[in-house]
């Protein structure tokens, strides 16, 4: 397997339908001298594209470690468990309520995959007590998870330092040499919050404004950085005199200068 696109999860505001964007506006592999470092993992697609040589990802959503942790372990024991859960509207209640699965990182993991695989258009969503809570969406994407591409995953994964954290944490490892990707949550208003499709965890305008004053001092110390963020004018004003460059999902369509209508905007400083 070449592997040039790993479609592991899905992931609201993963990032897969505008790699092409991204990709040609960040360092290659071989630029990134120190470790290419993600505080917002993620689906990982910026990761697996890239294939860096060394890397630190990290999530505040310890089932996402943990998925990719038992991954990094025992892909083949993963896909083993993964292949064998039941394919019906009923088995996946089953699967999801479960409050006795087995708590090794292979079983684990294996269940993550599962409910990401067969839920409701892929939403992360937890209740008040922390428990995964989205209904069932079919088995059709189901059939794209392969056992060569857990395989491919675990490969990737050795290269990298996984981390359950906040972001700040991870941010402030950072030193000159390495390269950040950020692709923190988006809107804080309350509506957004209200529907949103990942609410592992609330993502506010006091963390907006934390990030921002992470990333400055980031920068102060050499390092470089680049992050996918809302196109909100209120958001967009902590990143005054960084380059912004609008994302669309067409490669046909003309990248204009970000403007109030912008959605998406990758903001770099360099």
């Amino acid at each position: 397997m070449r592997g040039e696109c790993i479609r592991l999860l899905r992931y609201p505001g993963g990032k897969q339908r505008k790699l092409h964007c991204i990709m040609e506006h960040l360092p290659s592999r071989e630029d990134v001298v120190g470790y290419f470092i993600e505080p917002f993992v993620g689906s990982g697609a910026v990761f697996f594209r890239l294939k860096p040589k060394k890397a630190i990802l990290a999530d505040i959503n310890a089932e996402l470690i943990n998925l990719y942790r038992g991954l990094r372990l025992d892909p083949a024991r993963v896909w083993e468990i993964y292949a064998s859960l039941p394919r019906t509207k009923g088995g996946y209640y089953r699967i999801r309520n479960d409050k006795k699965w087995p708590s090794d990182l292979a079983s684990q993991a294996a269940r993550t995959l599962y409910l990401n695989r067969t839920c409701f258009k892929g939403m992360w969503r937890h209740n008040a007590e922390g428990q995964f809570n989205v209904g069932y969406g079919g088995q059709d994407r189901r059939r794209v998870v392969s056992e060569e591409i857990l395989l491919e995953v675990a490969r990737r994964l050795r290269k990298a330092l996984l981390r359950t954290s906040d972001f700040e944490e991870i941010i402030e490892l950072s030193r000159a040499k390495d390269f950040l990707f950020l692709d923190p949550p988006y809107r804080p208003g309350k509506r957004e919050l209200q529907y949103a499709h990942y609410t592992y965890s609330r993502f506010t305008y006091s963390d907006h404004k934390r990030l921002a004053r992470a990333l400055k001092r980031a920068g102060g110390r050499g390092v470089r950085w680049a992050m996918t963020i809302s196109g909100h004018s209120d958001i967009l004003s902590k990143y005054r005199g960084n380059r912004m460059v609008p994302l669309t999902k067409s490669r046909r369509r003309k990248q204009d200068a970000v403007s109030a209508s912008s959605g998406e905007v990758l903001v770099l400083n360099f």
